[in-house]
């Protein structure tokens, strides 16, 4: 990040002002950085507060952001949660380029809503970004035998060619399943038995068989996967899942938090995962089983409305992403476990780039080496070199590949820009919250000291109060409705009313019949509508 911004008080008010100073910094920051961004968000004066939720196994702070004015917690709210993935380093920069951007540039966003900020649920995996030995991670710090031999990680990588990477390595043998790539050297390819090829070559990651059990690089110096162990499709027994879902302090801290934000209507995740760039498709047969694995039917249509909104608002189209969910991932639970409209995005992807003959590559990795040849990006790739594998004595062992991180996160000159987009798009996804509001107010004396109250109670929003999934699993509140008046005093009409759900652009009309005189208080709403409020006189 280029800028990093400070606050400050002006004159006696509260009035929070950002200032930017120039950053020696041309590359994703590093965890320290990252807290002093956080702290100048939060400075005094601030409509941020920053908190620590937890610390990890590897003793990092879990930050949150709750950013808003007035009474923040009956706003409709929006989460946004990067760092998902550890190797996903773009995703901790652009929830941290959001918070400074909303608080610099849209503070009049906080009129109408309350965000939530968590730049990086996985800091011990980030961190091997900036460490000597540069991998792509995704376990924590805890301790974990991934493998289940009673050994702790002992078969972790192993910088072969002690370049600081953990890149790929090929071994040459009659049994191996993969060749090199007919139209590029670098590159090897799973050989096509249908086509009659026939593989040359093993491969696995840059390590060593330490335990002698004929595997590589399966127990390895991490422990449990943020993105992999939350509780919808929890992936049982697979190593950096856990013995349980949300078995860590992080995942723990992160959904005991979530469960007391009631206002919170949508998740924005920047993750692997995308269902932004082309919606969810709905499956009736997966909508009707015992454990939904569909999204629901209107919420899918809902999931199209916002993806037309992403698509619009940003300039780059997607390639190659198939990924729209993953077992145990955060995105998913959110909508399936927590009943909340959930977005992800990876927030970038590697342009697509045509051959010769205008058709598209079909391998993602020979479609990244055009772009980056495209870019003049002539540092991502490790050529291939002999090393001595005591695994493999008398065999040809050679190290190399794409180093790590950079088909998931572009060049930081980029970033900018992307991050630009991806405020704006979230903040008008804020802009379509629920709101409900009163109108075609009517009171009509009766007589006898009786008074007729109507109103619509309306729902000013292109979404609806609830998504079907929240509606279903009735952990949203519903809408409640409030009068001031006993109910001694209520000749007809309920002193408090609960609405299951008020539909995009939808009404309901609410009628009291009120004995006395004076005026009456009537207010509406939940935390994730917001409250509407009104005076009647009798």
């Amino acid at each position: 990040m280029k800028k990093m911004y400070l606050s400050l008080v002006l004159g006696t008010g509260l009035l929070f002002s950002v200032h930017s100073t120039a950053l020696a910094q041309g590359d994703y920051p590093t965890l320290g950085q990252i807290t002093q961004r956080l702290q100048a968000i939060s400075g005094s004066g601030s409509a941020a507060k920053l908190s620590s939720l937890t610390k990890t196994e590897g003793g990092k702070d879990i930050w949150v952001l709750k950013i808003g004015t007035g009474d923040l917690d009956n706003k409709p709210a929006i989460a946004v949660v990067g760092g998902a993935e550890g190797f996903h380093v773009l995703s901790v920069e652009l929830a941290l380029q959001f918070a400074e951007r909303l608080l610099r540039d849209h503070k009049s966003a906080l009129d109408q809503n309350t965000f939530y900020i968590f730049p990086n649920m996985s800091p011990d995996a980030y961190e091997q970004y900036h460490a000597s030995l540069k991998y792509e991670r995704r376990g924590n710090a805890a301790k974990i035998d991934h493998d289940r031999d009673g050994q702790v990680s002992e078969d972790g990588y192993e910088d072969l060619n002690k370049d600081g990477l953990i890149t790929m390595m090929r071994v040459e043998s009659p049994m191996g399943e993969y060749m090199v790539n007919e139209k590029d050297e670098r590159l090897m390819t799973k050989a096509d038995r249908s086509k009659a090829q026939k593989g040359n070559y093993l491969m696995m990651p840059e390590s060593m068989d330490k335990d002698k059990d004929g595997s590589f690089g399966e127990d390895l110096v991490e422990g449990i996967a943020f993105n992999k162990s939350m509780t919808y499709k929890f992936p049982i027994f697979q190593p950096l899942a856990g013995e349980i879902a949300v078995s860590q302090v992080e995942s723990r801290a992160l959904l005991d938090y979530l469960f007391d934000q009631w206002n919170i209507f949508a998740f924005v995740t920047f993750s692997p995962a995308n269902n932004l760039s082309a919606p969810l498709k709905y499956n009736a047969g997966d909508a009707k089983k015992r454990i939904i694995a569909s999204m629901l039917e209107k919420d899918v249509a809902i999931n199209g409305m916002v993806s037309g909104i992403y698509n619009e608002t940003i300039t780059q189209k997607a390639f190659n992403q198939t990924n729209q969910g993953t077992d145990g991932d955060f995105f998913q639970w959110a909508y399936f476990h927590f009943g909340r409209l959930s977005f992800s995005t990876p927030g970038w992807w590697v342009p697509e780039v045509k051959g010769e003959e205008g058709k598209s590559n079909s391998n993602a990795e020979a479609n990244f080496l055009a772009w980056a040849a495209s870019e003049n990006l002539n540092n991502v790739f490790v050529p291939w070199a002999p090393v001595t594998h005591p695994d493999f004595p008398g065999q040809k062992v050679e190290v190399g590949g794409i180093k790590p991180f950079v088909m998931y996160n572009p060049p930081f000159t980029k970033v900018d820009s992307i991050a630009i987009e991806h405020t704006d798009f979230i903040l008008k996804l804020a802009a379509l919250s629920p709101k409900v509001e009163f109108h075609n107010v009517k009171s009509e004396k009766l007589g006898n000291g009786l008074t007729r109250i109507t109103a619509d109670l309306f729902n000013n929003s292109p979404l609806p109060t609830h998504s079907e999934m929240g509606e279903k699993s009735r952990w949203l509140r519903k809408i409640r409705v409030d009068i001031s008046k006993d109910a001694a005093d209520l000749v007809s009409g309920e002193k408090i009313k609960l609405i299951d759900k008020l539909d995009a652009y939808g009404k309901t009309t609410l009628s009291w019949v009120v004995k006395g005189s004076g005026s009456v208080d009537i207010k509406a709403g939940a935390a994730h509508t917001g409250i509407a409020t009104l005076n009647v006189k009798l």
